[in-house]
């Protein structure tokens, strides 16, 4: 099951595709008696999009018999046993695709010309990922970050080594040496290398960084003056030739502690913009404003979700989960809409809006 939402993951995603293209979103759950339900509900969930796609009269039988063959492959490579909040089959002619994601969805299977894509652009902005890089004098490798966890990854060329011909590590230590190892032009060659390399892994996919290392290192990037400059220091030697999860012990709680400032910062913003008329506040609110694409910033509860429908298109009104017309992922839709148009989208603790009820947004006009 995939978990990596890059922009360019979500573009292609996104793009047209021959019809039927399938969507299957089920809710999942991380432990017992709740996962007990899962292998219930994911198979009622596909046998509903076999149905759909039998009844369908616009769907010619080379075509559906191609798509359920890739339902069929996409439910082998379902791994309940490792479910998150929320589980996400695309099939489409010739291809597939299963997603794992940390926030929740709601039981929906749709036939069309894209895949249902605003879900996993709300987990991806609820997730807010993150870089890591780990440098050492040697080695420098590059971790995608998420809620709970770091993963080692390959792009820009990462990870970068140094042979033994250029560089003893084992020696320099012996030594006691590692401050004047980074002020050596060879190291600061290599540190370069890596800036350059990560200046094109954030123009791919930009996203917030920290960087670990000997302070010496640190320091020694800082006087690059490249975009490493920029990052959320970590003073945390080794990572470089560490695991997932010694990475992941030395940079959680710098994560958390930079959360906590967004949330102040993102409060601070909210109370300004109510102060000179420029705040929106409420779904219906929010919803008439990220439609007119007038919101900057939306700052969201992270466990908030509401049913409703329309009211005639001016209005949302309440509704029940499982209405006729009921749009039970209006809070993701709203997400997709302001990340469409170029807002800020932030994911705060829940009760932290207070009288916003769960979402309001700061206006651009």
């Amino acid at each position: 099951m995939e978990h990596d939402l890059s922009p360019s993951t979500l573009a292609e995603l996104r793009r047209p595709r021959p019809y039927p293209a399938v969507s299957v979103l089920t809710p999942t759950h991380r432990r017992e008696p709740d996962n007990a339900q899962d292998p219930v509900r994911l198979r009622n969930a596909l046998a509903d999009a076999r149905k759909q796609l039998e009844a369908d009269p616009a769907v010619t039988r080379e075509r559906r018999m191609d798509v359920a063959d890739q339902l069929d492959k996409a439910l082998s490579e379902v791994d309940l046993g490792h479910a998150e909040d929320g589980l996400v089959i695309f099939a489409a002619p010739g291809e597939h695709q299963v997603w794992s994601l940390a926030r929740p969805v709601p039981e929906r299977v749709v036939l069309s010309d894209t895949f249902l894509t605003r879900n996993l652009v709300a987990a991806q902005a609820a997730e807010r990922p993150y870089w890591v890089l780990a440098v050492s004098a040697d080695r420098v490798t590059l971790w995608n970050g998420g809620t709970d966890r770091v993963t080692e990854d390959h792009s820009g060329g990462f990870p970068l080594t140094r042979s033994r011909e250029n560089f003893d590590a084992e020696r320099q230590e012996q030594i006691g040496d590692m401050p004047s190892t980074f002020r050596d032009e060879g190291t600061r060659h290599f540190l370069r290398e890596a800036d350059i390399a990560l200046a094109e892994v954030l123009r791919e996919q930009p996203r917030p960084l920290y960087i670990a290392g000997e302070s010496a290192a640190l320091s020694a990037l800082d006087e690059l003056g490249g975009v490493a400059k920029e990052a959320v220091h970590v003073p945390h030697g080794g990572l470089a030739h560490g695991t997932p999860g010694a990475v992941w012990q030395a940079i959680g709680p710098v994560i958390a502690a930079e959360a906590r400032k967004n949330v102040d910062r993102v409060s601070h913003e909210l109370v300004t913009a109510r102060g000179r008329k420029a705040f929106a506040a409420g779904v219906d609110e929010v919803w008439q404003n990220a439609s007119d694409g007038r919101i900057r910033l939306l700052a969201v509860e992270e466990n908030y979700r509401v049913t409703v429908r329309d009211d005639a298109g001016d209005h949302l009104v309440p509704a029940e989960s499982g209405d006729l017309d009921a749009r039970e992922d209006i809070v993701d839709e709203i997400v997709e809409r302001c990340l469409d148009t170029g807002a800020e989208v932030r994911f705060v603790p829940d009760g932290a809006l207070g009288d916003a009820h769960g979402i309001a947004g700061v206006l651009r006009y």
